[in-house]
């Protein structure tokens, strides 16, 4: 990682926190979650980057993958939990980060202890600290709180034009996960805290797709679907909503039909909503975190650790 990299980073890092901050905004009971994704997707490229992934609105016991569908009539609740994950990136350079906006008071020991387990993993974050050891710490401050931490999501590297590359940050003290945090390397701290069983299992929705790395991409016709899909997220996730030429050619039944088929045929990852059991509720947040040689810098607050 090079210091025209870094500067990548940091900059994408500048836009994501910009865009959380009008989250907390836009976020009220009733408002459409096709225009919330699509305010904050624009405000995105507005301010000069390029969404990572789309934008994710999970809600209540949802946890993640969550995004709305280009014909969706979804409202926020009036009394409910929101957690809102944005992706920025500037030139495959990614900053990931997500807030949890609460309607209510009833979750507010929920959101507080999920805010702070991150905040004190974040205070350990240093060049060489064993995954596990952050783990332990967030699993210490949400138990500690009356909650649990969901095991089966975690925090995890980055990598160029690659969300999940590879290393895993568990939100539990993983006795098996033997990865230290490696100097000139980024890495999203993600805590999920849940009233609930704390594991989330896979529903049936999916609004979100990638294409497979491992796609040969070459051996494709020139004027392909997936072509027209790698010309705008490369191997990033992407929304049914970020192709409405392909809609208004194909309609909606099938392209999604098409997105289906090359899911069963290994060209594309569906990623379908994860949620922990009906009626349980989950909080959320996440920062992006450089590990450099003598510190670390949270990207998506550009605040240094020292």
């Amino acid at each position: 990682m090079n210091e025209d990299v870094v500067k990548k980073y940091i900059a994408a890092g500048e836009i994501a926190e910009k865009v959380k901050e009008r989250a907390m905004r836009e976020v009220k009971p009733g408002v459409k979650i096709l225009s919330l994704v699509s305010t904050l997707e624009n405000y995105v490229v507005e301010l000069g980057g390029k969404p990572a992934f789309p934008i994710n609105v999970s809600i209540n016991n949802e946890a993640a993958h969550r995004t709305a569908y280009i014909d969706d009539e979804s409202v926020l609740p009036e009394d409910g939990i929101v957690k809102v994950d944005i992706g920025v990136h500037i030139d495959g350079c990614i900053a990931d980060t997500a807030i949890t906006i609460a309607f209510s008071e009833r979750y507010s020991e929920l959101v507080d202890a999920t805010r702070e387990a991150l905040e004190k993993a974040l205070k350990n974050i240093k060049p060489g600290i064993r995954a596990s050891e952050v783990g332990s710490i967030v699993e210490k401050v949400i138990r500690s709180r009356g909650f649990k931490v969901i095991r089966n999501l975690s925090g995890h590297s980055l990598a160029e034009y690659t969300i999940h590359a590879g290393e895993t940050i568990p939100n539990y003290k993983d006795s098996l996960n033997f990865t230290r945090l490696r100097p000139r390397a980024a890495y999203a701290i993600e805590p999920f805290a849940s009233t609930g069983r704390g594991v989330v299992y896979d529903e049936k929705r999916v609004s979100i797709y990638a294409i497979r790395p491992t796609s040969i991409l070459r051996e494709i016709s020139e004027g392909h679907i997936l072509t027209s899909i790698y010309g705008k997220s490369r191997t990033l996730p992407f929304s049914e909503r970020w192709f409405p030429d392909l809609i208004a050619l194909l309609g909606i039944s099938r392209f999604r039909e098409i997105l289906r088929e090359l899911s069963k045929t290994g060209y594309l990852i569906p990623y379908p909503v994860l949620s922990d059991i009906p009626g349980s509720y989950v909080a959320q947040f996440e920062e992006t975190v450089l590990v450099l040689d003598e510190r670390s810098v949270i990207v998506t607050t550009n605040r240094s650790i020292l």
